[in-house]
């Protein structure tokens, strides 16, 4: 069955989210956050795209963003191909990365603006990975409360900062308030928020879960097909970085990434 179109908004503004293939994960360490950020900063360029929020999780990516001089669709696969191509050059990879198609739901009005800004910035707020939206630099919520983000010149905050008032200073005071309030937001609500990372300890355990009769130390002797078998159930423990993942298993990471 060929897809349905996607509507388009009348705003021109979508709220976006990407994610890994089978939730796999997409970024690995900082140099990976950074790369896909420049990214982003590259296409927004090109075609004239306003970034009014972002936050990049482990394995998916919210952008809140007004369309162009190009569709919007166009220049998400151009990031996501752009992206995937250097993932693959890195980690010795092949294949898809991104799930077949990434989730857009249109922002209509100026309320629902606000509220997906703040939902975009709480994310890792009720992923349970830091107290206070701020903590976590990887969004563009530090740009909205006066500091700097990485890349310059990427996030686009005067439009919703004057919604708060015309004086900057205040604007940031009301906005931060505003973002940090106790919230059940719901955008994209069938979307399913990264779970916390789980420490070492935890993992551990979860591992010998899928092991069976193995012990950890064993796993890397086993025949091929064998072994596969068991990184793929270990790579669905939800909570788990492949990294870390390979690190406890004693394996090389590129092994857990082509199981």
């Amino acid at each position: 069955m060929p897809r349905s179109a996607r509507t388009k908004s009348s705003t021109g503004i979508y709220h976006i989210i990407n994610r890994g293939a089978n939730k796999q994960e997409i970024f690995h360490d900082d140099d990976d956050k950074i790369k896909f950020l420049d990214i982003l900063k590259k296409y927004k360029d090109k075609t004239a795209m306003k970034v009014y929020a972002w936050c990049l999780m482990g394995n998916h990516v919210h952008f809140l963003v007004k369309e162009g001089n190009e569709e919007i669709s166009l220049v998400m696969k151009r990031i996501g191909i752009s992206y995937a191509n250097y993932y693959n050059w890195k980690y010795h990879t092949n294949g898809h990365l991104f799930q077949n198609r990434f989730k857009s739901e249109n922002v209509e009005s100026l309320e629902y603006l606000l509220t997906v800004t703040r939902y975009i910035h709480q994310n890792p707020v009720k992923a349970c990975i830091v107290t206070y939206p701020n903590e976590w630099k990887w969004s563009s919520c530090l740009g909205y409360y006066g500091k700097s983000v990485y890349p310059p010149y990427l996030l686009e905050s005067g439009y919703i900062l004057q919604q708060f008032s015309p004086i900057k200073k205040i604007a940031q005071s009301r906005f931060k308030e505003f973002n940090e309030k106790i919230s059940n937001d719901k955008c994209l609500e069938d979307y399913e928020i990264t779970k916390i990372r789980l420490t070492d300890d935890q993992a551990r355990v979860e591992i010998k879960k899928c092991l069976g009769s193995y012990h950890i130390p064993q796993i890397k002797s086993l025949p091929r097909e064998q072994r596969n078998k068991i990184l793929r159930k270990v790579k669905q423990i939800n909570g788990l970085s492949q990294r870390q993942a390979a690190r406890i298993l004693g394996i090389s990471p590129n092994l857990l990434f082509k199981a």
